[in-house]
């Protein structure tokens, strides 16, 4: 990566940070995704003897299930202010694991340092999606697990995020969308023949906390920090808020199954990285 890359990169992740750390991800996590967590640390089989490294924690949604089968585990994540809400609740539960704030692309830890790295809705934020799968294929043992669960682009969360493109700034170059890895295709492609025992299934979380349309959108823009900025980024444009703020509510409207229950659908994606000789 060129200098000014490195530069705009560091700039770019900045404002990552800021953003996750706005609003209340913590609530979006204990209230409306609570589910995926524990679905992805039975997916890798989370228990004693495991040394689990999560990457893109946020709040530890799936990091604090992982810890209380019996992992040892690592949450880390670019946003301290996520990571210090998940010491927190952590503490409540009663398990204790590490918290370290790392960038996904550049992980601080040794090769082979982990028997499994998971992510829960968390890597797929980062902007280069390459790199980060380098990365997590580095700091695993061979024969070691990967467990990731991210939005699909043909989802609800991946829709929303399409929704809101118009309305964003462009992303810097190189930078990859979210959701893709959401794309089994994709999700392949960046591990290659690196992994084996490749187990991809759609499925769908039931969202039930929102009565209407328009009780989504309220806590969309209250809590989420990717909603929250793109709201700001159109602070100064009236007509533009309004017309977000419809195309928002059309998809919620369009995604309700009948009294506000909604399904957003995900990709469970697992792995096993070639154990050495392979």
């Amino acid at each position: 990566m060129q200098i000014a890359d490195m530069t705009a990169d560091q700039a770019l992740k900045s404002r990552h940070r800021a953003m996750w750390a706005t609003g209340d991800y913590a609530a979006v996590a204990a209230d409306v995704i609570p589910a995926l967590g524990p679905v992805l640390s039975e997916a890798v089989a989370a228990g004693p003897g495991q040394r689990i490294l999560d990457v893109a924690a946020g709040s530890g949604n799936a990091a604090i299930p992982a810890a209380r089968a019996g992992a040892d585990v690592v949450a880390t994540d670019l946003t301290p202010e996520l990571l210090e809400t998940g010491e927190e609740l952590a503490g409540r539960h009663g398990v204790t694991l590490e918290w370290q704030a790392a960038d996904a692309e550049s992980l601080p830890f040794a090769a082979g340092a982990f028997d499994t790295v998971m992510s829960c809705v968390g890597v797929m934020f980062a902007p280069h999606h390459q790199v980060c799968a380098d990365e997590i294929v580095r700091v695993l043992r061979p024969g070691g697990t990967i467990g990731l669960i991210n939005w699909t682009p043909q989802g609800f969360i991946g829709q929303m995020f399409a929704t809101m493109k118009p309305y964003a700034p462009p992303p810097p170059p190189g930078a990859q969308p979210p959701p893709l890895w959401g794309d089994e295709a994709h999700v392949r492609a960046l591990f290659g023949d690196r992994v084996t025992d490749v187990v991809a299934q759609r499925r769908m979380l039931p969202v039930t906390v929102f009565p209407t349309a328009e009780a989504f959108l309220e806590f969309f823009k209250r809590t989420y920090g990717p909603t929250i900025a793109v709201y700001a980024a159109n602070s100064g444009d009236p007509a533009a808020l309004a017309a977000l703020d419809e195309a928002l509510l059309d998809l919620a409207r369009r995604h309700d199954l009948g009294g506000g229950v909604m399904e957003w659908e995900y990709l469970l994606f697992t792995a096993r990285t070639g154990a050495a000789g392979e």
